[in-house]
């Protein structure tokens, strides 16, 4: 697999993979999606909530509040020694007790060790208090996946082919042929028809093209455009890595399954 990143943030990659088949490439969208583990509020136990939201309505929202936590300092609950029972090598308690009249914001949340997880946007507000409203609860985050729930999700990750242009002789109505791609994808140069990886397949350009069948938009089968965001506190360089070890993790675990048959 041959790799030329396109553009690159902290949040975001786009990149160009080669080399690739498009079950590989789906492979290693749904393992960036669903299989790398992700700390999130799983339960909620409130002690007191006189706000307008119910119970349910604000466990929902904290547990879609994205952590920043150290991922070796946590184990999946499954596989930590306390065998499920719960431990601070598998999971963290918030707790938090506020009046109003306030706005409670993600940052009002206190745990024992907010070095080892706390949340990524400290100003996320949850919910207001009005005069004589309480708010209180211990909150426990552990490590899950996205396969699971959508709070535990990485990354969104999808993909699309490199697209490929085919030129029959000379196009009549090139600047027609332009037009037609809303991200000017293709352009020509003495009367030479390019394309960039900006061009989406959506597009048809190639149905305007006169004469009929001068231009092919097709896409590569081996070549694809990756479009990795985080959703979580991990980068999407990590996200990305860690989903090349987590495959090639399981490609070694499958041939020694095979080698045994």
């Amino acid at each position: 697999m041959n790799i030329q990143i396109l553009a690159s943030t902290e949040g975001e990659i786009r990149m160009v993979a080669d080399s690739l088949t498009p079950q590989f490439a789906n492979a290693l969208r749904r393992i960036m999606m669903n299989e790398i583990p992700i700390l999130a509020i799983d339960t909620v136990d409130f002690n007191s909530n006189d706000s307008v939201m119910y119970d349910e309505i604000l466990a929902h929202r904290l547990g879609l509040l994205p952590l920043k936590f150290d991922s070796k300092a946590f184990n999946l609950t499954s596989e930590c020694t306390c065998e499920g029972k719960g431990c601070s090598n598998c999971q963290i308690v918030f707790v938090l007790d506020k009046k109003g009249p306030c706005m409670v914001y993600a940052k009002d949340l206190k745990s024992a060790d907010s070095k080892a997880a706390s949340p990524l946007y400290p100003e996320t507000p949850i919910v207001e208090l009005f005069e004589g409203q309480r708010l209180k609860f211990e909150a426990v985050a552990v490590l899950g996946f996205g396969g699971r729930h959508a709070k535990y999700q990485a990354a969104r990750s999808f993909y699309r082919y490199y697209p490929v242009l085919e030129q029959k002789g000379k196009i009549e109505n090139p600047e027609e042929v332009m037009k037609a791609c809303p991200q000017r994808g293709i352009v020509f140069e003495d009367g030479k028809a390019r394309i960039g990886f900006e061009c989406d397949l959506s597009c048809r350009a190639d149905k305007i093209a006169k004469p009929e069948g001068s231009l092919k938009l097709s896409g590569d089968p081996t070549r694809f455009i990756f479009n990795i965001e985080s959703i979580s506190a991990l980068s999407s360089q990590e996200i990305f890595l860690s989903a090349l070890g987590i495959l090639r993790k399981k490609s070694k675990d499958f041939g020694k399954a095979v080698g045994k048959l």
